[in-house]
């Protein structure tokens, strides 16, 4: 019972669809208030006959949010607020007036732009009388100039958040092929289970509260994704496989993310996905979040297992290929666009994440989001997993064999074999946009030490003596066949009498 001198609240109409409409989040199918932080929306008291009447400037209530199991003040995931006058745009305020009827009360509230994204409820309080209100989502807002995901460009944003369909590149930089895909972040139900993927997801399981605190964080939850749309790790969303395919549905069957994501949802990891499957599961459960989301191919794509920013493809005298890293004729990730307040405002923008399970990073299968600044200038020091990625399309390859006596000997190469035609989506068109320039300095600039921009090989030629007479000479021809390249290696031995030619396949591979 509500004490005399209150306000007695018979019902509160969280104003669903106009609060939708005017939050760009009206393409959601779920019949539930979603909002973006920074923002304000409206709720409707509707107040009990006899109820005390609400008096502006005079009749005085907390507003209480909280997201999370262990809602906490020193976390930010519960924040209580009184009315104001009017509310403010760098916190969580209100203000209310009263409805033309007299009836109700109309309360406006804003969000924190660096609040925890997630699900919400609201209480109203009348010192420590206390009434539910209701629920809604909280979500990062690309058109509000104070969130970490703010985005400018009105084109970018329909594309890059609204955007429910899309083009991912495949195949080979000679012959790029486009696949249609179904992002499908506003249908029904998805939204919920992108919110379960953060909240099964090892950190949240290990800290609750430290997890959900960190959502006002674009930067965390991306990393976070980059972990849980692979399975390799506890919980996660997709299993990977790329030879058998018994038990599972092949990856290049999928054409969009809702079915994977509702499978999940039931039964767990589901089987099976390959690069553009994760990356565009990924796409879609940032999208639903609010965090702009482009994914990406990279042409040429080199797998850098040892840090060492070169791929070296290691052969026996038969030509076997002995190597650990790899060069996949194309990989995809995703770009996420956000500030980054820990690196500094020269590495704000886009920010790639790879969510394929290549390599551990910080003891986990996720990699990113590392700047593309970073990558394209050189600055491996800063987080997350710059080195492999700036690898992926940067690094030099390096062709040795080993002969029977042990020696290693380097008969080819190339600095311009890696990263070509990085592709998306244009914006607005079902074109591909090449977004090189983006990731890598084009060849001849004073920047090349960095990185040098890609060009079709189509024959390589070199000729060198390696160390004193004693030592094998090396002459190596590299030409493209079809779908595939040989290498020839042609050993002259130090006797001169004898000679050995080995070929080489090097394997044209997806990941």
């Amino acid at each position: 019972n509500i004490l005399p001198g209150f306000l007695d609240i018979e019902r509160c109409d969280l104003n669903i669809s106009t609060n939708k409409s005017s939050h760009h989040t009206d393409l959601f199918g779920d019949d539930i208030l979603i909002v973006r932080r920074g923002q304000n929306f409206t709720v409707t008291l509707h107040l009990k006959p006899g109820s005390k009447e609400f008096k502006q400037g005079e009749t005085k209530f907390t507003l209480i949010v909280e997201t999370g199991p262990l809602p906490r003040k020193e976390s930010d995931t519960k924040v209580s607020f009184g009315l104001s006058d009017s509310t403010v745009d760098t916190d969580w305020s209100a203000s209310a007036i009263t409805g033309p009827s007299g009836n109700t009360v109309s309360v406006s509230i804003n969000s924190s732009p660096n609040s925890p994204i997630g699900l919400y409820s609201l209480t109203l309080d009348q010192e420590g009388q206390k009434t539910t209100l209701g629920q809604f989502v909280l979500l990062y807002n690309a058109w509000c100039q104070r969130d970490a995901v703010y985005m400018p460009s009105e084109s970018k944003r329909k594309e890059y958040i609204l955007g429910q369909h899309g083009v991912i590149y495949r195949g080979t930089y000679k012959r790029i092929s486009g696949t249609p895909w179904n992002f499908g972040q506003f249908e029904s139900g998805i939204l919920d289970i992108c919110l379960k993927i953060l909240d099964v997801n090892p950190k949240f399981v290990s800290d609750a509260d430290k997890d959900c605190s960190g959502r006002r964080n674009p930067i965390y939850v991306t990393r976070v994704l980059s972990a849980m749309i692979n399975s390799n790790d506890e919980g996660g969303v997709l299993v990977g496989e790329w030879y058998d395919f018994e038990g599972g549905v092949h990856p290049g069957t999928w054409t969009g993310s809702g079915k994977i994501l509702r499978q999940w949802a039931k039964s767990g990891p589901v089987r099976f996905g390959q690069c553009w499957v994760f990356a565009a599961v990924a796409c879609t459960v940032s999208r639903a979040l609010g965090i702009p989301c482009r994914v990406v191919t990279n042409f040429g794509s080199a797998h850098d297992t040892n840090a060492n920013l070169v791929i070296e493809n290691f052969y026996d005298e038969n030509g076997e290929d002995m190597s650990d890293d790899s060069i996949w004729n194309f990989h995809v990730w995703v770009d996420s666009w956000m500030t980054r307040p820990d690196l500094g405002e020269d590495f704000d923008g886009w920010q790639a994440s790879d969510p394929t399970p290549q390599e551990k990073s910080e003891g986990v299968y996720c990699c990113g989001p590392a700047p593309l600044k970073a990558i394209k200038e050189g600055e491996l020091t800063r987080k997350y997993d710059a080195p492999f990625i700036f690898a992926e399309v940067n690094a030099d390859v390096i062709d040795k064999v080993q002969l029977s006596n042990g020696r290693m000997v380097e008969f080819g190469g190339s600095t311009k074999s890696v990263g070509r035609f990085i592709s998306t989506k244009a914006v607005g068109r079902d074109e591909r946009h090449d977004i090189t320039h983006q990731y890598k300095y084009a060849e001849g600039t004073a920047e090349t030490h960095i990185c040098t921009h890609t060009h079709t090989l189509h024959t390589y030629y070199s000729h060198s003596v390696i160390g004193p007479s004693e030592q094998p000479k090396k002459n190596v021809i590299q030409m493209p066949i079809s779908m595939y390249e040989f290498q020839f290696c042609v050993i002259f031995h130090a006797s001169g009498l004898s000679a050995q030619i080995l070929l080489f396949l090097n394997k044209q591979k997806h990941v």
